[in-house]
């Protein structure tokens, strides 16, 4: 849908057209899931966050300013609720990385080889994860939203320079947090870390 029709769609949206909320629904419904299941803790929560995204799409489309481009003040929306979700259920991600903590320092030597390999290959994910949100909402931007530095800083409603460091912290902590294993297979898994801009 180009920014034109968007700008229609939303036009007859606040006009209570609900083929247009149907069109606009299918439109960023993939980008919206995508980005919240990247940017909530739980995978559990991924649905109740994006709901709650939809409502306050509607509620707040009035205040959307038509000048600047719909998918930044999307981009900004998605964060905010996903951070004021995690904001929310904070303890019970800190529980759940004692949890995990307790249960990686329990596996000996002799764990099953397929089970290790599928924990090394979630290992990202859970790096990317474990960054506070500030952090994280970056890099997800960045990388799965594939959002310039210019449209991270209008989402997210900080300076440029402000969304250039938390990018450039955000990959230093990955680089810190990763672990490596003496498994070539697994070097290959890694090396993305190193190659990121």
């Amino acid at each position: 849908m180009t920014e034109e029709e968007l700008r229609e769609c939303l036009q007859r949206l606040e006009q209570g057209d609900k083929e247009a909320f149907t069109l606009l629904h299918n439109t960023i419904r993939q980008q919206v899931y995508g980005t919240v299941s990247l940017l909530v803790n739980r995978p559990a929560d991924v649905a109740d966050v994006v709901n709650e995204i939809y409502i306050e799409l509607f509620r707040c489309l009035q205040q959307y300013d038509g000048k600047r481009p719909f998918g930044a003040w999307l981009n900004g929306m998605i964060v905010r609720q996903c951070s004021n979700w995690n904001r929310s259920s904070w303890r019970r991600l800190r529980l759940m990385n004692r949890t995990r903590a307790h249960a990686s320092e329990s596996l000996n030597p002799g764990a099953d080889a397929q089970l290790l390999v599928q924990e090394q290959l979630g290992e990202l994910m859970q790096l990317v994860s474990g960054l506070p949100p500030k952090l994280r909402s970056v890099i997800v931007l960045r990388y799965y939203g594939e959002c310039s530095y210019d449209e991270i800083a209008a989402a997210l409603g900080i300076p440029l320079g402000t969304a250039k460091s938390r990018h450039h912290k955000a990959l230093r902590k990955l680089r810190q947090n990763a672990v490596f294993t003496a498994d070539d297979e697994m070097k290959g898994e890694w090396t993305c870390l190193s190659e990121i801009n």
